[in-house]
């Protein structure tokens, strides 16, 4: 029996999907270890464990910040663990104890944010890339979500490949019942749904559409997710040139995303960087056609069950739209292929790899 910390500060943010589904099945198959996952404070009473094993403990140190070097490494110590499982790249780099940690991807180390501050930003990735190289280096293992992030990493790190273990993520149905989105029933829609920072490409998305209006006049494209910043500028920008059709819902609830993913007529993926492509895969469980960029990790996961472009091509983005709206043999096609493709992922595969890799590392 050993004890082994996970870093689950990220549970409640948009990309803790991940760490959310490894706790989740890591309950179900691990009777032996015991278990202390960390979380930040405002997250601590809304996570209860279903397996006595677990132990959910408050850290209330902040990413990227002195008190994640200090304190959190102080913590960690304190736990005296025999593993320290940190599933994003962020972490005290002078902890010396055993550690496995997840790279997601490095897209931070090549796109900026237009709502952060340009030049804290910027420093943010400076610090970014010193973590990576030193957590990359110090890290019995490190895991990556494709083969795409573990050839980035080599190639940006030096690191022996041997040192990477990929482990594949998945995709949930979403079983609650549907909630139609207002204004929206009866219409023909594209649908795009996440975070609309700046490697996401949806500026090239729009003028894609702009170009599909001449050809699809009442077509209509849905943006959906938090409205922060970066869409109120998107919007803002919409309207000054007058672009009608385009919805930005704002949040959505679980109910409301399985009627869009059911109703649109195609999923849009844009992304010019990604580490595994989540959104199209939760798009293809719900019987949505995929139209997706060819960029990064995405032929990898998608395989055969998305229609691509390049991404960095207007035409080429409304011609593949144009081709799934127009010909519906492709479309069936691609909805047939995108089911059976999401079948191929396991979350609960995931977390027994994942397993296989603390006993690895602990043995």
């Amino acid at each position: 029996m050993s004890k082994i910390v996970i870093d689950a500060r990220e549970l409640r943010t948009s990309t803790g999907r991940y760490v959310e589904r490894l706790l989740y099945y890591l309950q179900r198959i691990d009777t032996e270890n015991d278990y202390i996952v960390l979380l930040k404070p405002k997250d601590i009473d809304g996570w209860f464990p279903s397996n006595h094993r677990f132990t959910p403990i408050a850290s209330p140190y902040k990413e990227f910040t002195f008190e994640e070097q200090l304190g959190f490494n102080k913590q960690i110590d304190q736990l005296k663990p025999d593993l320290v499982h940190f599933a994003m790249t962020q972490q005290p780099v002078l902890y010396r104890g055993k550690t496995i940690t997840t790279v997601h991807d490095l897209t931070t180390l090549r796109f900026d944010n237009p709502a952060k501050n340009k030049l804290v930003f910027r420093f943010k990735q400076w610090v970014y890339a010193r973590v990576i190289k030193q957590v990359t280096a110090k890290s019995e293992i490190i895991i990556t979500p494709t083969r795409f992030v573990k050839d980035d990493l080599v190639q940006f790190t030096g690191c022996e490949p041997s040192k990477i273990v990929v482990t594949l993520e998945s995709a949930d149905e979403i079983e609650v019942r549907t909630e139609p989105v207002l204004g929206l029933d009866g219409k023909k829609f594209l649908m795009y749904v996440g975070r609309p920072t700046p490697h996401k490409n949806l500026d090239l998305l729009i003028e894609a559409f702009i170009l599909l209006k001449a050809q699809h006049p009442d077509l209509v494209l849905v943006l959906a997710g938090k409205k922060d910043s970066n869409y109120m500028q998107i919007e803002a920008k919409l309207q000054k040139k007058g672009i009608d059709n385009v919805v930005f819902t704002d949040f959505v609830s679980e109910g409301q995303l399985r009627w869009l993913f059911e109703n649109c007529a195609a999923y849009v993926f844009p992304s010019l960087s990604e580490g595994f492509g989540l959104p199209g895969l939760e798009a293809m469980i719900h019987g949505a056609p995929v139209v997706s960029s060819n960029a990064t990790c995405l032929p990898e996961v998608y395989g055969d069950a998305a229609h691509y472009f390049d991404p960095l091509s207007v035409e080429s983005m409304a011609d593949a739209i144009n081709e799934v709206l127009t010909n519906k043999n492709l479309r069936q096609d691609l909805i047939k292929k995108g089911s059976e493709r999401a079948a191929k992922y396991s979350w609960q595969h995931m977390a027994e790899q994942t397993l296989e890799t603390y006993k690895k590392v602990l043995s």
